[in-house]
């Protein structure tokens, strides 16, 4: 990277910070759209990349506020996304030594389906799902933390609708973001799938993550949450048609 792929690289991260710490979820799909449309790394790096910066944003919010975590759902919910999380670090590594554009493509599909999600309006539930709901949720969660490391869009729908206090379902959200990052870290390291390039830009991130997480976290902006939903959305649909737009047209030249 040269000096201005890396302030871009370091702007990309800001941004999915400070989307992640106003939404609850949404950082890798922001940091790994951005990064493939400025074609900043490879998405395989950059998914890494996430995963530790996961863990970094999760010590902060976490930090002497763990009291409210529901272990009971994190239990359930983490069943299912420890196979998701398997099952996806190896679609990753299958896609990105032989479909790259197919990973390209799947990604910008994944991410304006969040971008979806993010402005649906569910019903909240009367009673609380069901033990196989959440472990089905969390294999669908599991399998995109895997690929992207992008662990919230299906668990926000899932833990939205429950009858749960919200700071239960924020401080439970953010453990198992955690728990799928370190399964994941622990897959792609031993394995040689974690780049010394990845490990760089991990720790070239850290600070912008740590102070980032903690100036929202202490000092809230005053904005509405339709307001914040809205922002992140435009980001995610610029994102993931970044991605998808020009391999269709790619395609479609090829054909004419």
């Amino acid at each position: 990277m040269d000096a201005m792929q890396v302030v871009l690289f370091l702007a990309c991260v800001g941004i999915a910070t400070c989307a992640q710490s106003l939404t609850g979820f949404a950082f890798g799909l922001i940091l790994l759209g951005l990064v493939g449309v400025l074609h900043l790394a490879p998405l395989a790096d950059a998914a890494n990349v996430a995963s530790v910066l996961t863990l970094v944003q999760a010590s902060v919010v976490l930090r002497g506020s763990r009291k409210s975590i529901d272990l009971a759902t994190l239990r359930d919910t983490a069943l299912g996304s420890g196979v998701g999380v398997v099952i996806g670090v190896f679609l990753l590594g299958w896609l990105s030594g032989n479909v790259v554009l197919l990973l390209r493509v799947l990604l910008g599909i994944t991410i304006l389906a969040c971008a979806t999600a993010l402005v649906a309006r569910s019903a909240p539930l009367r009673e609380r799902s069901s033990r196989t709901s959440f472990c089905a949720f969390g294999l669908a969660s599991g399998l995109m933390s895997g690929l992207f490391s992008s662990a919230g869009p299906p668990l926000v729908y899932q833990f939205y609708r429950q009858p749960m206090n919200p700071l239960a379902v924020r401080q439970t959200l953010v453990m198992i973001f955690a728990f799928n990052a370190l399964l994941r870290l622990a897959m792609t390291v031993p394995t040689g799938q974690f780049s010394t390039h990845a490990a760089g830009l991990s720790l070239l991130a850290m600070p912008v993550v740590l102070v980032l997480t903690w100036l929202i976290k202490r000092h809230p902006p005053d904005w509405s949450s339709r307001t914040v939903r809205g922002l992140v959305c435009a980001l995610l649909v610029l994102a993931g048609l970044g991605l998808v737009v020009p391999v269709a047209a790619t395609y479609a030249r090829n054909l004419s």
